[in-house]
């Protein structure tokens, strides 16, 4: 389980995300974050070379729901340089990749001044993270402030791909996330997918965080 308090928290159409999510500042457009990790021995010279997806899981066999998300995938995978095997061909690259979602647990900084509102301010969930407000209400320092846990869902892509000229072997790996407050995770595979291929291949046991426009 991850432990995730140093990102920032904003607001969107009622949506509150968190540490690779909706990140919302002022009046600056609402972006999407996502933490990504990536592990790469990538050959030289394969572009133009093909690739056939290969299922992780049995239970993705003839899935609608792993249909709708390989062909993100597919769209994505034009990065690499490779271009998919025609049906029946074998192509030298196998592609996999799992999804899913899970509960996990964030701290959350709230405002709190029991002297004004008899505990945490703002209602909802966390209000604000980081700047302290200056206004009425909050005296003339302002509230004190409180990381509080919150649970939230853990969005996540993996993927992996193989050569089969050189025995199977991976020769990239990557796992991306995007947190949200419910059950977003339809919402959040355009940017996990984005964030996989990302400046492909990247440098070899890279993590960072990667912030894209909200559409």
């Amino acid at each position: 389980m991850f432990q995730m308090s140093s990102f920032s928290v904003g607001r969107w159409a009622g949506l509150l995300t968190l540490a690779g999510a909706l990140t919302l500042t002022g009046c600056a457009a609402p972006t999407v974050s996502a933490r990504v990790t990536s592990f790469q021995q990538w050959p030289t010279g394969v572009e133009g070379q093909t690739y056939q997806f290969v299922v992780a899981d049995p239970n993705q066999l003839n899935n609608l729901e792993y249909q709708s998300y390989q062909d993100m995938v597919r769209a994505g995978i034009g990065a690499t340089g490779l271009v998919e095997a025609q049906p029946g061909a074998k192509g030298r690259f196998d592609v996999s990749f799992t999804y899913g979602t899970s509960q996990t647990q964030v701290m959350v900084r709230r405002a709190y001044d029991p002297y004004f509102y008899g505990g945490y301010g703002y209602g909802g969930y966390g209000g604000f993270y980081g700047a302290r407000p200056w206004g009425p209400g909050f005296g003339y320092w302002g509230p004190e402030w409180v990381d509080v846990p919150m649970a939230v869902q853990r969005n996540s892509l993996s993927l992996k791909i193989r050569d089969t000229q050189r025995g199977g072997a991976e020769v990239y790996r990557s796992t991306a996330f995007i947190l949200s407050q419910g059950d977003d995770f339809m919402r959040t595979m355009p940017y996990l997918v984005r964030a996989i291929f990302d400046n492909f291949p990247g440098n070899n046991g890279a993590e960072r965080e990667i912030e894209f426009p909200l559409r």
